[in-house]
């Protein structure tokens, strides 16, 4: 039978993706490891691979059309088979809305949508409606008897995949582990276009600009920028913010930089920026309290430093992790973060490269700017704010000294990170800054 190729979930934030470039055309034969087209996510431009051989036997998704995740791109036909012209998959081409979904398949029920979708049997949060099959969760709301093993339900929560959806190949179509992870892996039920969306919870399309046509240059937002503007909303909206700022002193910290860069001849340049995300896998060391992240039923206290560095890049920006940094050194430290941000100007990182931090910093010294305060990256319990090291005249026993000095500010999740826990670790951070020869121990 046909084997539908369908808009599969490549980064943990991904609900839709465009279709970059097809590699193959149709017609062609497909061989397993061969890259079949390029999406580009809220991430990077991806390659998808073939998974399944056979006949390209139609494109759905023509290149630069914008699809949900769990909507069918593609067909492909199995050596020797004869398919039909006109087949289409079930995903593609305008769905109906629930409304009429709901009258020819479920019982009617006397549930709003906001209620079904709270009382599903996996739940949902609001801010991934877009991404979930409507119709699946109705079906779930009005039947509760899904069956599925609870490693099974634990992996979907986890993969945001809707069991409802799915079709069990366990024991009297029990959905199992193996139903879970084809499922992410193919992209199969993991979303819906627009359509299944009830009018009350779409969103509301954007009115005609108070601008004459010729004032302005509409660009249209890419799917990365799409992705940071979703996920500082959510950030500012769900996560309580409180700030703390410090100012540190950088005469050792520029003096040692300089003596290791001119002995080092060459083989490495080390940057202020080094010496800080070493000083904070240091501190997150001293304070581990400081490294945290939120959950609903629990706070994980992370057993080492996993830094997520702000990397600007065309369009938007991107978070690479230094992992372990606590353990490597910070000649290792500036290699790897050199690697990772030439990758992310690329857009070439892997899913691995960019998820999985702990704490994040963002350092805007560069530009001059002297304090400024960072949106917490969720769900790590805080970002560290990193401002230029400048001159300033500082009071010190009576009189009033020059000295190069930095402003630290640290953003908080006061649901992870209370005000004495942040204060200990920027006192950490400060010790390991101001004394520098810490860092290289």
């Amino acid at each position: 039978m046909p084997i539908d190729v369908f808009m599969t979930q490549l980064s943990p934030t991904m609900t839709e993706g465009k279709i970059a470039r097809w590699l193959k055309k149709e017609g062609d034969t497909l061989e397993s490891g061969e890259v079949l087209v390029e999406i580009e996510t809220d991430k990077a431009t991806m390659e998808v691979e073939v998974i399944e051989e056979g006949t390209l036997h139609k494109i759905i998704a023509a290149e630069g059309a914008l699809i949900a995740v769990g909507e069918a791109i593609a067909v492909i036909a199995e050596d020797d088979e004869d398919v039909a012209a006109d087949y289409m998959p079930e995903s593609a081409g305008e769905a109906p809305v629930l409304e009429t979904t709901a009258t020819a398949d479920i019982p009617p029920s006397p549930k709003p949508v906001a209620e079904a979708i709270a009382t599903a049997s996996v739940p949902v949060p609001v801010e991934a409606i877009q991404a979930v099959d409507m119709a699946a969760v109705a079906r779930a709301a009005n039947d509760k008897r899904i069956k599925a093993s609870p490693l099974a339900r634990r992996l979907a929560k986890q993969k945001g995949i809707n069991i409802a959806a799915l079709k069990g190949t366990g024991p009297r179509g029990r959905i199992v582990k193996a139903d879970i992870e084809k499922a992410a892996k193919r992209g199969i039920h993991l979303g819906a276009s627009q359509s299944f969306m009830p009018t009350a919870i779409r969103p509301l399309p954007t009115g005609p600009m108070p601008y004459h046509v010729d004032e302005y240059d509409a660009i249209e937002n890419s799917m990365m920028r799409k992705a940071i503007s979703r996920r500082l909303v959510e950030s500012k909206q769900q996560v309580p913010h409180f700030y703390l700022s410090l100012d540190v002193e950088m005469d050792r910290l520029m003096d040692l930089r300089a003596q290791l860069n001119e002995s080092a001849d060459g083989a490495f340049k080390l940057s202020v920026n080094d010496f800080i995300v070493k000083a904070v896998s240091k501190a997150l060391v001293d304070v581990p309290d400081a490294n945290a992240s939120w959950t609903d039923t629990h706070t994980f206290q992370h057993k080492h430093a996993h830094i997520s560095i702000a990397v600007a890049i065309e369009g938007g920006l991107i978070t690479p992790v230094v992992r372990f940094s606590e353990q490597k050194g910070i000649v290792d430290i500036s290699n790897e973060i050199k690697a990772l941000a030439g990758k992310a100007r690329k857009g070439v990182l892997k899913p691995e490269e960019y998820t999985g931090g702990t704490f994040s910093i963002s350092n805007l010294g560069m530009y001059g700017i002297k304090q400024f305060q960072a949106i917490v990256n969720p769900p790590e319990g805080a970002i560290l704010a990193v401002g230029a090291t400048e001159e300033r005249a500082v009071a010190e026993n009576g009189q009033v000294l020059v000295k190069k000095m930095m402003t630290l500010t640290l953003s908080c999740d006061h649901r992870v990170v209370d005000g004495a826990v942040g204060a200990a670790f920027l006192n950490a951070l400060k010790k390991h800054i101001e004394c520098p020869a810490s860092v290289l121990i």
